[in-house]
């Protein structure tokens, strides 16, 4: 069955995306928020002596920016279509690292899009990435998700 032709709840090759930036500020609160005490993150003369020469982002920061576009995206209602969204399961691949105050874009594409009458919903399969400017792409990323309409 075609989300397509069903109810348009969610496309194949359907895209979104969005810009974000952290500062060195932000960077060191999600790391403390998350427990991790890795100095790349928040001390910027232990950072200074890596090879980064700065501090960068942990990977949680981006994958987390990441996911939370995915969830925003599918529980969406601004289309008058009423969704819920279950995260299945999301692979990341950190390639460069996220320095602070640059533009991060993050995007996504829908690969594939299958009915599932067991979950009463779609499982689609997303692809993306964050990238930089400066690093080129940062992370990569794969992601199931469980797309229903609700009533």
């Amino acid at each position: 069955m075609s989300a397509v032709a069903e109810n348009e709840i969610v496309r194949l090759g359907e895209t979104f995306g969005k810009t974000v930036r952290f500062s060195a500020q932000d960077i060191a609160a999600f790391a403390a928020a998350c427990h991790d005490s890795n100095p790349l993150h928040s001390d910027e003369s232990e950072a200074g002596q890596s090879r980064f020469g700065e501090v960068i982002a942990s990977g949680p920061h981006t994958a987390s920016m990441l996911m939370g576009l995915a969830a925003s995206h599918f529980s969406r209602r601004s289309d008058g279509v009423k969704r819920q969204m279950v995260c299945l399961n999301f692979n990341f691949a950190y390639k460069a690292p996220v320095y602070a105050d640059e533009d991060i874009t993050l995007h996504w594409v829908v690969s594939s899009v299958e009915w599932n009458r067991k979950l009463d919903g779609y499982v689609v399969m997303v692809d993306g990435a964050a990238s930089t400017q400066r690093s080129g792409v940062a992370v990569i990323s794969r992601g199931a998700l469980l797309v229903r309409e609700v009533a």
